[in-house]
Order: C-alpha cells, then sequence, then structure tokens
C-alpha cells in the first residue's frame, strides 16, 4: 500500500513542479527579446533580473526590462 501512495504522490509533486516552470518573454528597453525556461527572479533590493540562459544564471538591471509576461 505504501508504495502505491509513494508513487501517486511523487507523480503528483512531479507534475505540480512542471506546471510551475513556464516560459517567460522579457522585453527590453532597447526592443530587445529575451525568452526564458522559467519565470525571471525579480530583487528589489539590488535592482537586478535574474534568469537563466544557455544554463547560466544570467542579471540584468531591472530599469532596462519593460515588460515581462509569461509565453502561452
Amino acid at each position: 500500500m505504501n508504495r502505491y501512495f509513494l508513487l501517486a504522490a511523487s507523480v503528483s509533486l512531479a507534475g505540480m513542479l512542471a506546471a510551475c516552470s513556464s516560459p517567460h518573454e522579457m522585453t527590453t528597453r532597447d526592443g530587445q527579446t529575451i525568452v526564458t525556461s522559467d519565470r525571471p527572479d525579480v530583487d528589489d533590493d539590488k535592482d537586478f533580473i535574474t534568469y537563466e540562459r544557455d544554463g547560466n544564471e544570467t542579471r540584468i538591471n531591472k530599469s532596462e526590462v519593460r515588460d515581462i509576461r509569461e509565453i502561452d
């Protein structure tokens, strides 16, 4: 019985994590479009937006970004 419960919990958790990871698109002030694999992290204290690009963590100044939106 425990195996079935663990299997169901694992499948549910994997589904929830997959749903949380949705691509986003950032538009910069100069018109450049940056597509990220998940939601960028906005750090209000340091005025930076951090996102992952090609497996590396990248930062951009918050004042350079005009818009962040989720891609359908």
